[in-house]
């Protein structure tokens, strides 16, 4: 189950370095317009894909562990049957957050990443939410599903 408005919010407010587990260079794809849009709006965005020397002017790692940085939140832009071992390095690297895009939902990762205190978040794109709570998609006429006569008193960033 995906966590309520209060929660994303409180998961976007509070966690500024993603690791994009997936991240392309090839500026066409999701996971780098995802990306490079975080960046935009003042996150700190580690490209994790062992394909790459850097992706948005920051250096790529082959995997999780091999970031020395903290990561709040890990970002995948994998298949769904991918997700275990990612969801088994964000618990080893003391991540807050295991972040499934769209399309990608695997219960037995969430459960287990759930059972050591992380964040889960499924099937849920993390530009698209910000964008809907921070960022003023309502502008642009989307339903954002959110009613309010005031925005945010403060920003993410």
């Amino acid at each position: 189950m995906n966590p309520d408005v209060n929660t994303l919010r409180r998961i976007l407010r509070d966690n500024h370095t993603i690791a994009v587990v997936g991240l392309s260079a090839n500026w066409w794809r999701p996971s780098y317009f995802a990306a490079k849009y975080m960046q935009d709006h003042g996150y700190r965005v580690i490209p994790v894909n062992p394909a790459y020397e850097s992706v948005l002017g920051e250096k790529c790692y082959a995997s999780l562990r091999d970031v020395p940085d903290k990561i709040d939140i890990v970002d995948c832009f994998r298949r769904s049957e991918d997700i275990p071992p990612i969801a088994d390095d964000a618990i080893a690297i003391g991540a807050k957050v295991l972040w499934m895009q769209i399309g990608v939902i695997n219960e037995a990762a969430a459960a287990k990443a759930r059972e050591a205190g992380l964040d889960v978040v499924a099937d849920r794109c993390v530009k698209i939410e910000h964008a809907r709570l921070f960022g003023g998609l309502n502008w642009a006429g989307v339903n954002t599903r959110l009613i309010s006569s005031q925005r945010p008193r403060w920003l993410p960033y």
